[in-house]
This record gives C-alpha cells, sequence and structure tokens, in this order.
C-alpha cells in the first residue's frame, strides 16, 4: 500500500477532526516547508523518523543504453534519505512479524 497526501489528509480529518481543507492545508505546508528547507541547502531532522540530507555528485561519464553513446552526466545535488534506528527496529519488527504468520 502506497501513503499519499490525501491519506495524510483524511488521517487528519477522521482522527484529529480537522475540517478536510485544514488537513489538506496543513500537510501542504508540511511538504512545502521540508521541500523549501532542502532546497535552502539545510537538513532536515524529523525525531524518530530520520533525516533528509543534501548530497552534492560530481559530473562523472556515462553511457546511453539505447545507443551505447558515451555521455556526460552533470553535477547535481540529490537528496537522501536515513531512518532513523527507531524507524528501522519499527521496520524490522513488521516484516518479521510477516514472515512469521
Amino acid at each position: 500500500m502506497t501513503v499519499t497526501k490525501l491519506d495524510l489528509t483524511n488521517h487528519l480529518y477522521d482522527t484529529i477532526g480537522f475540517k478536510k481543507a485544514e488537513a489538506a492545508e496543513l500537510v501542504d505546508l508540511f511538504f512545502d516547508t521540508i521541500r523549501e528547507t532542502l532546497a535552502r541547502g539545510e537538513e532536515v531532522k524529523l525525531s524518530g523518523f530520520g533525516n533528509f540530507t543534501l548530497r552534492d555528485k560530481r559530473a562523472r561519464p556515462g553511457r546511453n543504453p539505447r545507443t551505447r553513446e558515451l555521455v556526460e552526466i552533470s553535477a547535481r545535488r540529490v537528496v537522501t534519505f536515513r531512518a532513523s534506528p527507531v524507524l528501522k527496529a519499527l521496520c524490522n519488527a513488521v516484516d518479521h512479524q510477516d514472515s512469521v504468520t
């Protein structure tokens, strides 16, 4: 199952009792804040969940898989996510329970 922004909005609506418009605005604001923070080059740390960081990748040679032509892959910044130990433990506990049953 994939969790979407709409799922998060509905969860806030169901559990906290926000109006749907308020819940949608809160979800959008949350993700906008993460995007803006990363765009400024800052890290995002969510306790108990994980860290979003930016990593600079240098230019490197590559190959077009269709034509086999050599091309240069340009330098760029990528967003990486590192799960917290708490999240890793929860994920491993779920995987373990599924394999037991």
